[in-house]
């Protein structure tokens, strides 16, 4: 949380007056929230947060927000004016005023100084370079995925908040889940034996790219921003179905340009549970073609990373399967796990909670924000997970055998699957 050099904020004036004495104040009137009595948090305590691009997922995100109590949502950016509006209702009814701020470019709310955070939900395209223009501002972020669309935004984004020191949370919220952080518990302590193969379930392995579609008028920027919509993302012309959520119409489909592939969108939680259950490590160094319904990665201990169309034991969406020498163990969305021997408990009492909610990981954010450690969905793990995906949808799209170099982040003696690391950006957008 910054404070200006030049001048008093608001945080170190009530700091300050608690510490000039009660005479110079006296008979000042201050309320019980101000001094954090009563349940509130003391206004130095709390965690000016604003958001960017706050649609569907941002509004679930946004609801687990608003009631942590050391919480202050204060504003929020968007490139529809709807949309500006409909957030601003939400926050200024929880907070019983009408208080949050409503801009249409995001770096009007990265200027203000008494912002210590930010929620970036915006599409998938513009996550990276959001988050990346936030740290270099001197904000933390929690980011929705997938963070990054392709390898070298994930280095970038790594190496950017290495550089900067921010707290940088992926949406990852399952890392905060009790069934799925035992189930990598007993992946990567050994309680399995010798690791064997980690299974992913993307739900879907399709090299899908984005076409235009028809083109139409596009309104009032006042009303919808369409260039700032695109942002990085290569000029194509206006249709409003792309400005929400996925489409796969012939001709159209949203996930090429705009997101990073078809691997990506459920892989961002799946295999990013994977590089959990192999403690982190860097990505796998060789990927190949689809077979049989199955994407076979290899780690350099040998160690197999297993892209699977279809899941095992019902147990929700987002299953994960991890296979050692002496058991396994799998877990998914319902909340539950199924392990192949119930010895592997060892006594614990493991709580289910089904449906993947982010109340959780939002808390471990906001933790961070205040201790500086690094959260469970940081950075590095993002980029990880990331990378591997990434490189798995470069095996998909030139159907075959690709060998990774973590040393040198590019693919061995391979031209093509080397220009497929990075993509060019429109001005001004370069990272």
């Amino acid at each position: 949380m910054q404070e200006s050099a030049t001048k008093a904020t608001r945080r170190s004036f009530l700091q300050t007056a608690a510490t000039t004495g009660a005479a110079a104040m006296a008979p000042m009137f201050i309320p019980a929230s101000v001094l954090g009595r009563n349940g509130a948090v003391a206004p130095s305590e709390r965690v000016i947060v604003a958001g960017i691009g706050i649609g569907r997922r941002g509004g679930y995100d946004l609801s687990c927000f608003l009631p942590q109590k050391d919480v202050q949502f204060v504003a929020v950016a968007d490139i529809k004016k709807k949309r500006q509006g409909e957030v601003k209702a939400i926050v200024d009814k929880h907070y019983g005023n009408e208080k949050c701020e409503t801009y249409r470019d995001f770096r009007d709310v990265l200027d203000r100084s008494d912002i210590d955070a930010v929620l970036i939900a915006t599409g998938p395209n513009w996550h990276a370079t959001a988050a990346m223009t936030a740290a270099k501002a001197g904000k933390d972020m929690y980011c929705e995925k997938p963070v990054t669309k392709n390898i070298s935004q994930s280095l970038i984004l790594a190496d950017t908040m290495r550089r900067t020191g921010r707290i940088f949370q992926a949406g990852t919220q399952r890392r905060n889940l009790p069934h799925f952080a035992f189930a990598c518990e007993l992946a990567r302590t050994g309680k399995l034996g010798k690791l064997k193969r980690v299974y992913a379930h993307p739900a879907g392995m399709q090299a899908l790219m984005s076409g235009w579609l028809v083109p139409e008028t596009a309104p009032d920027p006042d009303v919808v921003d369409w260039d700032m919509y695109l942002g990085p993302a290569a000029w194509r012309p206006y249709n409003p179905k792309l400005l929400d959520g996925f489409n796969f119409e012939k001709g159209g489909g949203f996930v090429g340009a705009f997101n990073g592939g078809g691997v990506l969108e459920w892989g961002s939680h799946c295999v990013d549970l994977c590089q959990w259950a192999v403690d982190d490590c860097l990505p796998p160094v060789e990927y190949n073609a689809p077979k049989n319904g199955e994407l076979m990665a290899r780690y350099e201990n040998g160690t197999e990373l297993i892209f699977r169309e279809k899941g095992w034991i019902p147990l929700g969406s987002c299953p994960v399967r991890f296979e050692g020498e002496t058991g396994w163990v799998e877990a998914g969305d319902s909340g539950k796990m199924v392990l192949s021997s119930p010895e592997l408990l060892a006594g614990r009492d493991v709580e289910e909670i089904g449906g993947y909610p982010a109340t959780f990981h939002v808390r471990d954010f906001l933790d961070c924000v205040k201790t500086r450690r690094q959260p469970r969905g940081n950075a590095q793990a993002a980029c990880n997970a990331h990378i591997a995906c990434h490189a798995a949808n470069i095996a998909l799209t030139l159907d075959r055998t690709v060998n990774f170099d973590n040393a040198t982040n590019s693919f061995v003696n391979d031209e093509a699957a080397n220009r497929l690391r990075s993509e060019a950006l429109r001005e001004p957008w370069r990272l």
